[in-house]
């Protein structure tokens, strides 16, 4: 009977630590974006396309680009570095590179071809391709930019 109420208790604290172990992965896993796109060295246009169409954000996605803009670096809260690409498909996307994070670009020229991973969010112009960067706190996927062969992160 004792070894019967033994392996009752440890059977209950087992399933209590199987459960917090759950939750707190579940908890991790939720502050990462919703999904991941674009498999190295693909275009991802078909996937930004479609998350446009269906005006999805929150995407980690993978893709390039040719620059086909230069805009002035947003300094409103933290400072950004900002371009706009288009894509094979034409679709254009704003690009927002935090240099409060990250290095910035210095020779970025119109014409140049652009790599990213970032994260996606939607907007009527086309989107706006951000978290192109680590996260010093280790909450979210690092991002990256690439030109003329050097990443930016």
């Amino acid at each position: 009977m004792r070894n019967a109420r033994r392996l009752h208790i440890y059977t209950r604290r087992g399933l209590s630590i199987v459960a917090i172990l759950f939750l707190a992965f579940y908890a991790w896993n939720d502050r990462e974006p919703k999904d991941h796109i674009g498999a190295p060295g693909s275009s991802g246009d078909s996937i930004l396309e479609e998350a446009f169409e269906q005006r999805q954000s929150d995407l980690q996605v993978q893709g390039s680009g040719e620059i086909v803009k230069l805009l002035a670096d947003d300094n409103d809260g933290s400072r950004h570095q900002r371009f706009i690409l288009r894509l094979t498909s034409g679709r254009t996307l704003l690009v927002a590179h935090n240099i409060d994070l990250a290095p910035r670009i210095a020779s970025l020229n119109t014409g140049d071809f652009v790599e990213f991973y970032g994260e996606y969010e939607w907007n009527q112009k086309g989107g706006v391709i951000h978290w192109t960067h680590h996260d010093p706190q280790g909450r979210h996927v690092s991002g990256w930019l690439k030109h003329n062969g050097k990443t930016y992160q």
